[in-house]
C-alpha cells in the first residue's frame, strides 16, 4: 500500500487554502511524510502567462484561460524535474493548492461545467487526489480579506464571481462525489482549529501509525 499522499486544497479566493496547506506539510513532516508543496497557476511559463492574465496585463477569451489551466496542470504533473507524478514515485507526499476542482468551479462560471471536466479528464486520470479538502468561506467574506491583503485585485474576484463559484464548487462535488474524496471545513474559524479538523480526517486514512510516524 502506499504510504504517501497526494492532497489537494481548494476554495474560493481568500479562503485560507495556502495557510492550511503549510500547516499540514508542517504536521505531515513532523509524522515522518516528505512533503512537497505546491500550488497552481504554477511559476512555469504557461502559469505566468496565466498570472498575467489574472493581474489584467494581458486579455484572453475565457475558454483560452480554461485551456491554459489544462496544459499548466499537465505540466504541474508530468514535469521530468519537479513534477507532481515524479514527486509522487520519489515517496513524497504532495499537497497542492489548488487542482482540477479550482477549474470545474471558477470557468464552469463562464461555460458548461462538462466541457471543463473533459478538458481536464486526462489530468484526472494521471492522478486524483486521495484528498480534496475544500475550506468555505462566504464571498462577503473572501472579498474583506482580499481586499485587506492585496493591492490588486484580480480577474474573477467580485462578490458576485465568488458567489457563482462557490455554488460550482458545491455542485461539482456533488456531481462527483462517487468519483473524488472530498472533505469540507468551516474556514470562518480560526486557523488552528481548522488545521486540528484536517489533521483528524487525515489521520483516518490509515497512512500514519499509532506513534504518528509512517
Amino acid at each position: 500500500m502506499r504510504k504517501n499522499l497526494f492532497i489537494a486544497f481548494e476554495g474560493i479566493d481568500g479562503c485560507g487554502k495556502s495557510t492550511q496547506a503549510k500547516l499540514l506539510a508542517e504536521n505531515l513532516e513532523k509524522a515522518g511524510h516528505s512533503v512537497y508543496l505546491t500550488a497552481e497557476p504554477t511559476d512555469s511559463p504557461i502559469g505566468k502567462m496565466i498570472r498575467d492574465i489574472f493581474k489584467h496585463k494581458m486579455e484572453a477569451h475565457d475558454k483560452t484561460i480554461a485551456a491554459l489551466y489544462v496544459a499548466d496542470r499537465l505540466d504541474h504533473l508530468l514535469n521530468e524535474t519537479n513534477g507532481v507524478l515524479k514527486k509522487m514515485k520519489e515517496g513524497y507526499t504532495v499537497i497542492t493548492d489548488r487542482y482540477y476542482f479550482s477549474s470545474y468551479a471558477y470557468h464552469s462560471v463562464h461555460m458548461p461545467m462538462e466541457w471543463v471536466i473533459q478538458a481536464n479528464s486526462l489530468s484526472a486520470e494521471l492522478l486524483r487526489p486521495d484528498l480534496n479538502i475544500y475550506i468555505d468561506i462566504s464571498p462577503e467574506v473572501s472579498m474583506k480579506r482580499l481586499n485587506k491583503g492585496r493591492n490588486i485585485i484580480e480577474l474573477y474576484e467580485s462578490v458576485d464571481n465568488l458567489r457563482q463559484v462557490r455554488e460550482k464548487y458545491l455542485e461539482a462535488f456533488d456531481l462527483l462525489k462517487l468519483q473524488e474524496n472530498i472533505y469540507k471545513t468551516d474556514g470562518n474559524r480560526q486557523p488552528e482549529v481548522i488545521a486540528e479538523d484536517i489533521w483528524k480526517e487525515i489521520s483516518q486514512m490509515g497512512v500514519l501509525s499509532n506513534s504518528g510516524k509512517v
